[in-house]
């Protein structure tokens, strides 16, 4: 009788178990630590597709510590270093530099990078196949640089000379600009770099640029998306039409861009978080995701301006 009584006891003592294991299975909260390098529209978007993503799968169980860190590399490292001090459960490192900062700082913490053009390039990885093998992992935002190149010969067929504006300072801008140079001198341009190493020097590079170019190329680089309007004031007056690695430069200060949605980045990177904050993948063998979907757009304002007609497979960007 002792023994029977002592079964049911256990018994409910187990059931009693494993009902609180699964309580606290339910009540699983996440702190999500974002360190965005720069303010500016394609980031901007990406973060919240970023946030979205994580919202519909856990709503008010997930918290999000976004911090930006205003264009500064050595902020991007403080702001990591406090996510790894308040020991967050996964990292967001939105551009390249707030990867590089996240990946220095934590081998333990998962980081996601989203906005990121080429892995290998920003984390100096030898025969990069895709997949970083550490805590790291996440989107690029690589679009078809042969066919940026492309897209500017089929709008200038007759130019001559093209201006490859970029931040030198930003890895994934060289790594871009030297793809979409070969690509162009294949095609028969003659190009020259033009590289500015702040927002500081820009407008005299910007300046030399477009007296010496018939076309300027401006790939995804986040110190110019976050001065376009220098660039255009710029190239504008001159008549000297810019092409953009991706919709936010173009909206600024570019006439054409084939682009992807940041946003949709955004949402694909928050969908591999709930993965790993789930338990239901491991982020070393996480290959690095690219988006889908690259749409060719105008910008109509600048177009009109400059009397450029555009193929009707073109999107125009909106207003808003």
């Amino acid at each position: 009788m002792k023994k029977k009584i002592l079964a049911v006891i256990l018994s409910a003592a187990m059931a009693a178990g494993m009902s609180s294991i699964s309580v606290l299975a339910a009540d699983d909260s996440y702190n999500v630590g974002i360190c965005q390098l720069v303010q500016h529209e394609a980031l901007d978007a990406a973060t919240q597709g970023f946030k979205d993503a994580l919202t519909d799968e856990f709503g008010d169980k997930v918290t999000f510590d976004e911090q930006n860190a205003q264009g500064d590399s050595n902020t991007c490292a403080t702001i990591i270093n406090s996510f790894v001090s308040n020991d967050v459960d996964l990292i967001l490192a939105n551009a390249t530099a707030a990867l590089q900062a996240a990946a220095s700082g934590t081998a333990d913490i998962p980081v996601l990078g989203t906005s990121v053009t080429e892995y290998g390039v920003a984390l100096d990885l030898d025969d990069f196949d895709g997949t970083v093998g550490t805590n790291v992992s996440g989107t690029a935002d690589l679009a078809p640089l042969d066919q940026q190149a492309a897209m500017l010969n089929e709008l200038f067929p007759d130019a001559e000379n093209v201006g490859l504006l970029y931040c030198s300072a930003e890895a994934n801008s060289q790594y871009q600009v030297d793809t979409v140079k070969a690509a162009l001198e294949e095609l028969g341009y003659t190009c020259e770099f033009y590289a500015f190493s702040d927002s500081n020097d820009l407008s005299s590079v910007a300046t030399t640029a477009a007296s010496e170019s018939d076309v300027i190329y401006v790939p995804t680089d986040n110190t110019a998306a976050s001065n376009a309007e220098i660039i255009n004031n710029i190239c504008l007056p001159e008549k000297v039409p810019v092409i953009a690695g991706e919709e936010g430069i173009c909206s600024g200060c570019g006439i054409a861009t084939l682009s992807i949605s940041y946003y949709d980045l955004g949402v694909a990177t928050g969908k591999m978080a709930v993965k790993v904050l789930k338990g239901e993948a491991d982020i070393s063998e996480m290959p690095v995701e690219y988006a889908p979907n690259f749409t060719k757009k105008y910008n109509p304002e600048i177009c009109e301006e400059l009397e450029i007609e555009v193929p009707d497979d073109y999107e125009a960007i909106s207003a808003e």
